[in-house]
């Protein structure tokens, strides 16, 4: 057991992993947040695995298999939130290209045949099963197991700097996502702003998306469906109505239903990075270990186990180093 006391600073899906991962291992893990839960970019997100507007390609793909594995056992735990489900991905033109990746996953190439309709609107796609995190069950299902494993959350806590976290920790983990970019000064992130629509649940038995402009995703989940999207350079955390109007226009257009009514709309900003996913070892002014893992940009549940392994390995390298210098 390691008894040593860690902030984890930020409590979506990155922070929260973190959390139950170290807290598992025998860490004092506290999660240090000024908001939790639904209020965070992980909260609005779709949360269905898939590599999505992060970098570079070769971490991220290392990350996002490790994750898979892990969210495909954690679609056997039923209190979970996580199942696995069918995903179609098409493209508007042309022969979409199928990734390597994915054909190693069991990816398979969409027929007419297959569904005539839908296909009326796109040139082709291939189809994939994956995990899908149901945010409103999983987020709290992260929560329960790190309290479970002994950790501690302080909601309402807000830092200028990295500096400010508590003396009474010895190590930091920056889970911060686009508060990198004020907590560490961090010029390459950029807020990638997403929006969707709430439905209520419709007969849909997997999920589509397809990133060709007008960007459309319908993510069906035990309790409703997610429609989207969005994806523009902008800090602007409020719901646009004719955002809203068009989401829900294209999703209708291309699932040949009724526009349906609308539950809630929501907004997260992707914190995407410039030059690529952060997950390494630093020093504040004061000593004390910092491991970075921000920059998730459209695949904080896709990165986060394998991004939070990482992060382990490199405060126990960073421990063990301390404790060398000390003997």
């Amino acid at each position: 057991m390691n008894a040593e006391s860690v902030a984890i600073v930020g409590a979506g899906v990155s922070g929260l992993t973190c959390g139950v991962l170290l807290a598992e291992r025998g860490y004092c893990a506290t999660i240090l947040a000024d908001q939790t839960g639904a209020q965070t970019t992980s909260g609005a997100a779709a949360a269905i695995w898939y590599p999505y507007d992060a970098a570079p390609a070769h971490a991220v793909m290392t990350w996002a298999l490790e994750t898979y594995d892990v969210l495909a056992q954690l679609g056997e735990v039923s209190t979970s939130g996580v199942s696995m489900l069918e995903l179609r991905t098409y493209a508007r033109e042309g022969e979409i290209e199928v990734p390597d990746w994915a054909i190693k996953l069991g990816a398979r190439r969409l027929t007419g045949r297959e569904e005539p309709g839908l296909t009326n609107h796109f040139a082709s796609g291939f189809a994939l099963t994956v995990p899908l995190a149901d945010t409103t069950i999983y987020l709290e299902y992260l929560t329960r197991r790190f309290q479970a494993a002994d950790g501690a959350m302080r909601e309402g806590v807000h830092f200028e700097n990295l500096e400010e976290v508590p003396a009474e920790f010895g190590s930091i983990i920056h889970c911060a996502g686009l508060g990198a970019r004020d907590l560490v000064g961090d010029k390459d992130l950029e807020p990638h702003r997403g929006q969707v629509a709430i439905i209520p649940k419709i007969d849909l038995t997997h999920a589509l998306v397809c990133d060709d402009p007008p960007l459309m995703y319908a993510i069906p989940r035990a309790n409703d469906c997610v429609l989207g999207g969005t994806n523009e350079l902008s800090d602007n955390r409020a719901v646009d109505a004719g955002d809203t109007s068009r989401i829900v226009a294209e999703c209708s257009r291309i699932l040949q239903i009724k526009p349906p009514r609308l539950l809630a709309g929501r907004v997260g900003l992707r914190p995407f990075r410039k030059s690529g996913v952060r997950v390494a070892s630093d020093r504040c002014r004061d000593g004390r270990v910092v491991i970075h893992n921000y920059g998730h940009g459209g695949s904080g549940f896709t990165l986060s186990w394998g991004c939070a392994q990482t992060v382990a390995q490199l405060l126990s390298h960073e421990t063990r180093a301390a404790a060398a210098v000390e003997a």
